[in-house]
């Protein structure tokens, strides 16, 4: 990638930040990045939402989703 493509990837990423943040969706920068990635690969972005949903209903596997989640420590 060069370097200004891989620039305004990282703005688009602080952007698409901002506003995850703004809707209080507590998704951190890794996770939403994973998210816009698969959107790009044309995954369906409703079925992305209720996966995020589903795994932050089960009590274990959230902790990757959720960052106000405790982390369990081996």
């Amino acid at each position: 990638m060069d370097p200004e493509a891989a620039k305004t990837a990282r703005e688009s990423l602080e952007l698409a930040f901002h506003m995850s943040n703004l809707l209080d969706t507590g998704l951190d920068r890794h996770t939403l990045s994973v998210l816009i990635a698969l959107c790009d690969l044309c995954l369906n972005p409703e079925a992305l939402a209720a996966v995020v949903k589903e795994l932050r209903r089960e009590p274990a596997s959230s902790s990757l989703l959720n960052s106000s989640a405790p982390v369990a420590k081996p």
